[in-house]
């Protein structure tokens, strides 16, 4: 089991299943909305419980996905796609959890758009 928060506390959340492989997404959108790359796990919906729901805000980034994050503090927390038939798991920042994840980056997406300040050196695969 898994316990995190964003940065006031306004929302928590538990995961009660492992975070396998997290993957690293570069893309620009990911890179404006929390300040550099999103960093996340994806786990299975059913396995996800929230308090707070309230204080989510949810961007609609496209007609595939929508992203959650804190209405107090801005915390950048959940990447969630809208078909929820084809994907039946939700993203969550890898920053927002409390203590040892014991997952690591294995993936990294949409690597051509990545910012110029930093190098991928972590030897996880990586996609353009």
């Amino acid at each position: 089991m898994h316990n995190g928060s964003c940065l006031c506390g306004a929302v928590t959340f538990t995961v009660e299943s492992n975070l396998h492989e997290a993957s690293a997404c570069h893309c620009s959108r990911c890179r404006k909305w929390t300040g550099h790359f999103l960093a996340d796990a994806e786990v299975p919906r059913d396995t996800v419980m929230i308090a707070g729901e309230e204080n989510i805000r949810w961007y609609s980034m496209s007609e595939k996905a929508q992203r959650g994050f804190c209405a107090t503090c801005g915390s950048s927390l959940f990447f969630d796609p809208l078909d929820k038939v084809k994907h039946d798991w939700i993203g969550i920042a890898l920053g927002a959890f409390d203590g040892p994840t014991r997952t690591k980056l294995k993936l990294h997406i949409f690597t051509a758009d990545k910012g110029d300040y930093y190098e991928i050196l972590d030897g996880g695969s990586e996609h353009e």
